[in-house]
């Protein structure tokens, strides 16, 4: 699906994620939205690959936490093209310009899906 989202059971909308000629897009009702290459995505958070670990206050604060998925080291490009985003994320990134601003590293919409890039990192692999 290029610019269309799927349906989820509850009723909303998840778009999807793709990289194409090296280039970052996110699906949208309007077409392909771009957010930029996908090498300066994968630098921002580290690298190529991210090996999931969890922190000792991860691990005292939530005592039922699943964390088999320690030492998995997860391959950054295959988990950013796998990605889904719900309306109001994709809106967000939108609004936001796909150009660097003056001396930034990254452009605002680069940061905000970098910055959820990180969260998935983060958060293992389900």
């Amino acid at each position: 699906m290029v610019g269309r989202g799927r349906r989820e059971p509850g009723g909303g909308v998840r778009y999807g994620t793709r990289i194409e000629d090296g280039e970052v897009y996110v699906q949208h009702e309007d077409g392909p939205l771009r957010v930029g290459a996908a090498e300066t995505a994968i630098e921002a958070v580290g690298g190529p690959a991210w090996t999931i670990d969890y922190s000792d206050w991860e691990r005292e604060r939530y005592p039922d936490l699943d964390t088999s998925d320690e030492g998995m080291v997860v391959d950054v490009r295959d988990m950013l093209a796998a990605m889904e985003h719900d309306g109001a994320f994709v809106e967000s990134l939108r609004a936001l310009p796909d150009r660097p601003r003056d001396g930034d590293a990254l452009s605002p919409r680069m940061g905000l899906f970098v910055g959820k890039l990180l969260e998935n990192l983060q958060s293992g692999v389900e």
